[in-house]
C-alpha cells in the first residue's frame, strides 16, 4: 500500500517537473507560426555573422561621441523603437557590421565597415541590404548614378543632415512661401538641399536654369525630384515617366494630357522634350526653335513627308499669316474633336 503511494508521489512530482520543463521551453522557443529559421533571422544580417559579435551602439559612443549624438535623432536612429525592428541588429553595427573584433583591436580599422574607404557600389549594396524593396528605391541598380558609379553617400549622409534648414536655390528666393520643402534634407538624411545637391554635378543643367524661360527650381518653386528620381528608373534620364505618357510632366499641365481622340504623334512616341527643352529655354514656351514654324517644318515638310503630311500649297511660308502655325492649329498637343487639330 505504501509502495502505491510512493509510486504515485513519484508520478505526480515527474509531472509537476515536465510542466515546468515544458513552460520554459515555451517562452524560449519560436512563437506559434514562427519558424525557428525565422527568427534566427531577426538575430543575424547576412555577412556580419553571429548576434555575440555585437558590441551595441552604446560602446560605439566611448569613442564616436559626436556622430552618436547626430545618428539619434534621425530615422536610423529611432529604428529600435518601431516594432518591426524588434530583435534586429539596429544602431551603428546595423551599417558598419559587427564591433567586437574592432573593439578587441582598439579601433582596429580593418575589422569594421567603413564607408568612406569602400567603392560606391558596395555603398549602394550595403544600404539596398535595407532599403531595397521599396518603389523609390526598386531600380537604384538600372539608373545613371549606379552606371555612373554615384552612390547612396555621395548624395546622403547616413548620421543625419545638418543643412535641413537651408533654403532652396542658388539665387534669391521670391519669398519664404516660395522655399521648396526647405527641411527635405533633414528627412531624406541628404548632405544638403535640393536644388544644390543636383547641380552640384548637374552644372549644364543650373545654367538651362539661369534662361529667361525655365522653370522655377532655383526660385525654389520645384525640386528636381518633382521631375526626375535620383534612385533610378527605366528612363535614361530617370524621369518619373513611362514610354509616352510624360508623366513627370502631366503632373503639372494636366490640360495637355491625353488620350485624345487626335493624338499629335510626336507627343505620343517621343514626349514632350521633342519640341520643348524642359530646363529652361532662350525662346517662349521653352520651344526648341526660337519660332513655332520652324519647329514644326522640322517634321512637315517634303523631306519628311513619309513622317508628316507636308503643308499644303497655300500655306505659303513667306505670307506672315501662315508662318505661326497655331493660329488656327491651336489644339497641337491633341484634339477630341479635329485631325487637324483646329479650335
Amino acid at each position: 500500500m505504501a509502495s502505491a503511494k510512493n509510486f504515485k508521489l513519484v508520478l505526480l512530482v515527474g509531472f509537476v517537473l515536465f510542466l515546468s520543463v515544458w513552460f520554459v521551453v515555451g517562452l524560449t522557443s519560436p512563437v506559434a507560426g514562427t519558424s525557428a529559421s525565422a527568427v534566427s533571422e531577426t538575430l543575424l544580417i547576412e555577412g556580419y555573422g553571429k548576434d555575440d559579435n555585437y558590441v551595441g551602439s552604446e560602446t560605439c559612443k566611448a569613442c564616436h561621441e559626436s556622430q552618436f549624438n547626430d545618428v539619434a535623432q534621425t530615422t536610423h536612429g529611432k529604428l529600435g523603437e518601431l516594432p518591426d525592428w524588434k530583435n534586429k541588429v539596429v544602431g551603428c553595427e546595423s551599417c558598419h557590421g559587427p564591433g567586437k573584433e574592432h573593439v578587441d583591436g582598439g579601433g582596429d580599422k580593418t575589422k569594421i565597415k567603413i564607408f568612406k574607404e569602400m567603392d560606391a557600389k558596395a555603398v549602394s549594396e550595403s544600404c539596398l541590404a535595407c532599403h531595397a524593396g521599396k518603389e523609390n528605391h526598386n531600380n537604384f541598380r538600372r539608373g545613371e548614378h549606379w552606371r555612373n558609379n554615384v552612390g547612396c553617400t555621395d548624395c546622403h549622409s547616413a548620421h543625419g543632415s545638418k543643412f535641413g534648414d537651408f533654403k532652396a536655390g542658388s539665387i534669391t528666393n521670391i519669398g519664404d512661401a516660395a522655399a521648396q520643402r526647405p527641411n527635405l534634407a533633414n528627412r531624406a538624411m541628404l548632405k544638403s538641399n535640393e536644388p544644390q545637391l543636383c547641380i552640384g554635378c548637374h552644372t549644364e543643367t543650373k545654367a538651362q536654369f539661369s534662361k529667361p524661360f525655365h522653370h522655377k527650381v532655383l526660385e525654389g518653386q520645384m525640386s528636381c525630384s518633382d521631375c526626375h528620381n535620383p534612385h533610378g528608373g527605366f528612363e535614361s534620364k530617370q524621369t518619373r515617366a513611362t514610354f509616352g505618357a510624360d508623366n513627370a510632366c502631366v503632373r503639372c499641365h494636366t490640360n495637355k494630357q491625353g488620350p485624345f481622340v487626335f493624338e499629335h504623334a510626336p507627343l505620343t512616341l517621343e514626349g514632350c522634350s521633342a519640341c520643348h527643352t524642359p530646363h529652361g529655354a532662350s525662346n517662349p514656351k521653352m520651344l526648341k526653335r526660337n519660332s513655332v514654324r520652324q519647329l514644326c517644318l522640322e517634321c512637315h515638310s517634303s523631306i519628311t513627308e513619309q513622317l508628316a503630311p507636308d503643308t499644303p500649297s497655300f500655306h505659303n511660308q513667306a505670307v506672315v499669316r501662315y508662318q505661326n502655325c497655331t493660329i488656327c492649329h491651336v489644339a497641337i498637343h491633341g484634339s477630341n474633336t479635329n485631325k487637324d487639330f483646329f479650335r
